[in-house]
Formats: structure tokens, sequence, C-alpha cells
């Protein structure tokens, strides 16, 4: 019995993860924590591997307050731009080759990020996704979660608002 369902192209699939590639490339310290970001569909979720370096409590050991922070913020960072860009990507715009080039919006500033540390930050994986609660063409509000072994059991929550690029990039 044969489909017809609509499938996209793999290239799509393709264009997608050079897309997000050359967004998260825009942050350095992204690099520097290791953190990586699984894409399935328009739902994103940040990983943080383990590492030893990034613990701050020792004698817990506990990840460090300002490395639960950073991976809080730069996943809500990372979930807007991620927005931005599935939009321009849903309408066409910009083309292959310029998401190939990294022709991608600017991301938006952090004008307030606060942090919730709900229990310590075990010496293993951490995940976080974020929830756009408003966007609009100047500000914008998320909400992120961060968990280890299970999203029902959070270790760290975090609310920000961000100014969002204009539409020159500005």
């Amino acid at each position: 019995m044969s489909s017809n369902i609509s499938r996209r192209p793999p290239a799509t699939r393709v264009l997608r993860e050079t897309a997000l590639r050359n967004l998260v490339q825009e942050i350095p310290y992204i690099r520097f924590l290791g953190i990586k970001f699984d894409q399935r569909g328009e739902e994103l979720t940040a990983i943080l591997p383990f590492d030893f370096g990034l613990i701050g409590d020792p004698m817990l050991p506990a990840l460090h307050g300002g490395v639960t922070a950073a991976f809080l913020e730069v996943t809500a960072i990372i979930e807007l731009g991620w927005s931005t860009v599935w939009e321009q990507m849903e309408r066409g715009v910009p083309d292959a080759g310029q998401l190939a080039a990294g022709a991608l919006p600017r991301l938006p500033k952090t004008i307030d990020f606060s942090v919730d540390f709900l229990r310590s930050g075990l010496p293993r994986d951490a995940y976080a996704r974020a929830r756009i609660n408003r966007s609009g063409r100047r500000f914008a509000s998320v909400h992120v979660e961060a968990w280890q072994d299970s999203p029902t059991r959070l270790f760290a929550q975090a609310t920000g608002h961000f100014l969002m690029p204009g539409p020159d990039g500005h």
C-alpha cells in the first residue's frame, strides 16, 4: 500500500542541521562548556555532557552554579534564535546557499535572567529545554528547565527577558 504522505527531502534535514550548527557557533562559550543540541522537529534539547572541570564543589560533588546558569541562558538564547531561523526556513528564506555561508539572524541580547537552583547538579550529563512564553518584535520572555535523570525532577529552572534584534539585524 503506497502512502500519499508528503515527505521533506533529506536536503531539508541537512539544511536545518547546518543552520543549527552555524547558530550554535555564534556563542564560543557553548564550545567551551561542550554543550550540544538535539533537534527533533521544532523541539530543541540542550545537552551538557559531564566533565570534571564543571564541578564547583568537589566535596559534594556538584555542578558549578555558574555553569548551570550559563547552560540555562545559552539554551534560552539558542531557542529564541532557532525559532527565528525555523520560521524563516519554513518560508524559504534564507536559501540553502546563504545558510551554508552562515547568513543567520543576530542572536537576542539578555536583559535579565533569574535562576532557581532547585537541587545540586550531580556529576552526570544534564539536559535543558526552553519554552518561549512571549516573543514580540522587540522583547521576548523565555522559561528554561534543566534536569539530569528525569524531566519531571528538575535541578534548575530560569526565566529570562531578551532584547530581540531588529529587522535590520541590530
